[in-house]
């Protein structure tokens, strides 16, 4: 009597929802996940997106939070799986040569954009930033490169002008889902088209700190408002001083027919609106902002900081 066929078995480097929600995909595609690898939360960081450790408990799946991937030691208890893949879902380590020459049918990466184009770190926050129109989620082989492998699968979904980061990442994770569901079946099968990205035609970008979220309130309406929307809660926000007073901005609206001269910046009250006039003369409305981080109605920000309007 014969044997039925090993069903294809996995390692999956996991994090965040995009890892949970393509963990889920590969366990409905019967794909044996062997061991989920992922991170340990760092109670420095504001964990507001689903544990993938959890995901894996709930399914019985090995879990394990090593440092470092690529030791040796740990290298070896990989191969001792004998996977025939690895999979990264927003896992945030780079997997060395050595590692991905473990899984005989190679490794693939879940990017959070349409590669080649934004290639590297936080890939939603630097499309915010640059006014971008569109992003999605883009399935490749790994190599040694960030973001440089074959591409298998890609999803775009639409960036609104008043989408901020995290509604943007949503549909991103949608996107990651989708792509991966499509392609799964021919993945594992061995008959998915494989396509070279053009690297010379995209872009890549490095990581972003707290710090580079200060407004330059010298720049452009359009420019501020991208800033904004890119790092708005759950990321830690848009800022600026005044004095010792700290103002985060969590949300503003682009005010496209509404334009003051150009000159100094400043916010002043229009009823219940607070307005910002930026050095172009473009004006956005903010929606909500933290007074020293407390949150504060906008238009009680001048009688609060005593001005009215507030020079910037």
């Amino acid at each position: 009597m014969s044997q039925a066929p090993r069903a294809v078995r996995a390692v999956v480097f996991a994090y965040h929802n995009v890892g949970a929600r393509c963990l889920r995909v590969l366990l409905a595609h019967g794909v044996d996940v062997a061991l989920v690898v992922t991170h340990a939360d760092n109670p420095a960081e504001n964990i507001w997106f689903e544990s993938v450790a959890d995901v894996a408990r709930d399914y019985d799946l090995p879990v394990a939070t090593p440092d470092d991937a690529n030791t040796p030691g740990f290298a070896a208890q990989l191969r001792a799986l004998q996977p025939d893949f690895f999979f990264s879902f927003y896992y945030r380590l780079m997997l060395k040569p050595a590692l991905l020459a473990i899984p005989t049918r190679g490794g693939y990466n879940m990017h959070g954009s349409l590669l080649p184009r934004y290639r590297g770190r936080v890939p939603v926050n630097w499309a915010l930033i640059n006014g971008e129109r569109e992003t999605g989620a883009t399935l490749h082989r790994m190599v040694e490169k960030p973001d440089a492998g074959e591409i298998v699968a890609q999803q775009a979904v639409p960036i609104l002008p008043d989408d901020t980061a995290g509604e943007v990442f949503g549909k991103v994770t949608l996107a990651a889902e989708l792509a991966l569901d499509r392609v799964l079946p021919a993945l594992l099968a061995g008959t998915a088209a494989h396509v070279q990205p053009e690297l010379s035609a995209g872009s890549y970008f490095g990581g972003r700190k707290p710090d580079d979220g200060r407004i330059d309130w010298k720049q452009p309406a359009a420019v501020v408002h991208n800033l904004i929307r890119a790092v708005a809660p759950p990321y830690p926000g848009a800022f600026f001083n005044i004095g010792e007073r700290r103002i985060v901005v969590t949300r503003s609206l682009t005010r496209p027919a509404s334009r003051g001269p150009s000159g100094r910046p400043e916010l002043h009250t229009d009823g219940d609106h607070l307005l910002a006039r930026c050095a172009d003369g473009g004006v956005l409305r903010i929606l909500s902002l933290e007074l020293d981080g407390e949150s504060l109605a906008p238009a009680a920000l001048p009688a609060r900081l005593g001005q009215n309007p507030i020079p910037l």
